[in-house]
């Protein structure tokens, strides 16, 4: 019987008991322990923190959330944690949906979902809805085939007989033809990836109504073969016009199929898992905000690297790589994202702000903007430092400006109000109207 842990960034998981499981610290057992000490040593190789070992019983998770799911059943929840406070695993849970959709552009035909406790359920069983929902809607549409050469030896002309190997025939099977004909197949490597992602949630789901749908669907794919190099096949998935309405369907088989965790363990257990570094996440959907809010009226461009922080020898050295970058008709501002808890009313006159983090924007504003415009940090936003809070920008010189701003993750209207200085503000009032 699969079992849930669930917990947060940072959380504690212990093999010592504990009196009762919370978002900050949970017990797992001993080979859940061992498992995941293996797969951090592989994410450690890849330089990847999956998290820290504090002791022989104890270890720190790090800022990947997502799901994984043990060679024991035992699946283990992580949610962000973007507030110091008392939050809901139901509240967590429905950021990171929100996060995971919008920063990677997902559809997800939550409208079709009848039952309202289906928008709470958790993260595992809502991604396999998802990716029946989705798979659904193409089936009513019909699979791609498509015609496909098969050369045989049969008893009866079909097709087109090969001369070459007929001629080579020995006496004895004279009788037998050897022929090559085309098939018109569904065998193609989006429909297999299909199939295996639906096979794997069939022996995955614990929620009713998806193993039902689940097994409904996985009866009509009977005679369609899973796919043998699921890799391989993401390749080879095609982007014709023909397949259009397939484009939804595919990052749910990603998903499924773990093309989302963050390394390959070759042969080894992943189940159905999903991680996700939260830094990424979240610059990923305010960057997906503001393009939402910009529109045609500029351009919004992440992980720009054009520029490098010094020449060696005629080559660039250190390439320079900030998290966004807006333009809106003459104006330019360059953007990095930090997933951290700023503390503007006891950080004193810094605010908390990160020496570092300033020597780092002032290299962007030095070789991207040439000394001349305006550079943006944002946080989330938090009881500490609210949507509302404004601190006066930090000036580098005359004509660059560092903005300190927050963005707040649980405000869902379009443009997600941003707290500009006078200059940002009225090149983005437009948007408003």
């Amino acid at each position: 019987m699969t079992s849930t842990v669930v917990v947060r960034e940072y959380a504690y998981l212990t093999t010592a008991p504990v009196a009762a499981n919370t978002l900050d610290r949970a017990h797992i057992s001993e080979s859940v322990f061992r498992w995941l000490v293996e797969l951090g040593q592989q994410f450690r190789r890849n330089g990847l923190p999956l998290f820290e070992l504090d002791s022989q019983k104890l270890l720190r998770l790090d800022n990947y959330v997502g799901v994984l799911e043990s060679p024991c059943g035992t699946v283990i929840e992580v949610l962000p944690k973007h507030t110091t406070e008392q939050t809901s695993a139901a509240e967590a849970r429905a950021l990171l949906k929100r996060l995971i959709k919008t920063s990677m552009q997902l559809s997800v035909r939550e409208a079709d979902f009848a039952d309202v406790e289906r928008f709470e359920m958790p993260i595992r069983e809502w991604l396999i809805t998802c990716f029946l929902s989705e798979l659904e809607v193409l089936l009513k549409r019909g699979l791609q085939f498509d015609y496909q050469v098969r050369e045989e030896e049969a008893r009866f002309l079909r097709g087109q007989l090969d001369i070459a190997k007929q001629l080579r025939q020995p006496p004895g099977k004279a009788h037998v033809f050897n022929i090559r004909h085309d098939l018109f197949l569904s065998d193609r490597p989006e429909n297999r990836l299909i199939k295996s992602a639906l096979v794997a949630v069939c022996s995955a789901t614990q929620d009713n109504d998806n193993w039902r749908l689940a097994h409904e669907m996985l009866s009509q794919l009977l005679k369609l073969p899973e796919s043998s190099d699921p890799k391989a096949d993401f390749k080879s998935w095609s982007t014709d016009r023909l397949l259009t309405h397939y484009r939804p369907i595919k990052p749910w088989c990603e998903f499924i199929l773990n093309q989302h965790v963050p390394l390959s363990v070759s042969g080894g257990w992943r189940g159905i898992s999903m991680l996700f570094p939260m830094e990424k996440l979240f610059e990923n959907y305010v960057a997906e905000q503001l393009r939402r809010a910009i529109g045609n009226k500029g351009t919004v461009r992440t992980q720009l690297a054009t520029e490098h922080l010094c020449q060696h020898k005629g080559k660039g050295v250190f390439n320079l790589r900030p998290d966004i970058e807006v333009v809106i008709d003459d104006k330019r501002w360059i953007m990095d994202t930090k997933w951290k808890l700023l503390d503007v009313y006891s950080g004193g006159s810094t605010y908390g702000l990160s020496e570092r983090d300033f020597y780092q924007m002032l290299a962007y504003g030095y070789k991207i903007l040439h000394s001349q415009g305006d550079l943006v940090l944002i946080y989330p936003a938090w009881k500490n430092f609210p949507s509302n809070e404004n601190i006066s920008p930090f000036e580098f010189d005359k004509q660059t400006t560092l903005l300190v701003t927050s963005f707040n993750l649980n405000d869902n209207t379009r443009t997600n109000e941003f707290r500009w200085n006078l200059t940002l503000a009225r090149s983005f009032a437009k948007l408003h109207n």
